[in-house]
């Protein structure tokens, strides 16, 4: 998902709940092996090894590349799995997580669902020269503040009402153009999910 990612080894971050053991479930679970999965996600095999184990926490982009590669949301890789039965998210349920600077809260539920929508806070000088690569589609809605978005050789500022819609494959950057930080909601495709089924061919997500 974000071509930097792999040479951007967090270190285990406090505020993170222990995602470990279900990353490696969840891999397992689609029958992927380590370099499958990790290719996929845009990571060296060491390197989801070391976060499977716990001996690395993921940064927010990566658990975005993860959910999209294993079909699933952020907020179920970290725990927070909503009743299926309920489709509402009321904003006092919508917990903050916080991981790399970013701040984000979910806006939906996207279990079996083809799109994971999150509200985030980017904080200024936060991810700022993180680029990200990865399938799919994004939207992007700004909220509060100015957003700068550089998309393949092109930049964008985007301020309080405007909004982005773009293939995700294109290289892309999100940075706070402004001190005071920016609040968005953002909504992407996952790569595994039962749209997905329909719409890779030959199941080209699954091995």
């Amino acid at each position: 998902m974000n071509l930097p990612a792999d040479a951007r080894e967090p270190e285990a971050a406090e505020d993170l709940p222990d995602v470990a053991p279900r990353l490696r479930e969840l891999r397992r679970g689609r029958s992927l092996t380590l370099e499958a999965a990790a290719a996929r996600a845009g990571l060296s095999p060491a390197h989801l090894s070391r976060l499977e184990t716990g001996r690395r926490q993921p940064s927010l982009p990566m658990l975005l590349g993860l959910a999209r590669v294993y079909g699933t949301t952020v907020s179920e890789l970290l725990g927070e799995v909503p009743p299926e039965s309920d489709p509402v998210i009321r904003a006092a349920r919508a917990e903050p997580v916080e991981a790399d600077g970013w701040t984000y809260r979910r806006a939906g539920s996207a279990s079996g669902r083809a799109m994971q929508p999150l509200r985030v806070t980017v904080p200024y000088g936060a991810q700022g020269d993180l680029v990200r690569v990865h399938p799919g589609e994004e939207w992007i809605h700004v909220l509060e503040g100015r957003l700068r978005l550089g998309l393949g050789d092109g930049v964008h500022v985007l301020g309080p009402g405007d909004s982005a819609h773009f293939d995700s494959t294109t290289p892309h950057r999100l940075a706070a153009a402004g001190p005071g930080g920016a609040e968005l909601l953002f909504v992407h495709t996952l790569l595994t999910s039962p749209v997905a089924e329909l719409c890779l061919p030959g199941g080209a997500h699954r091995r």
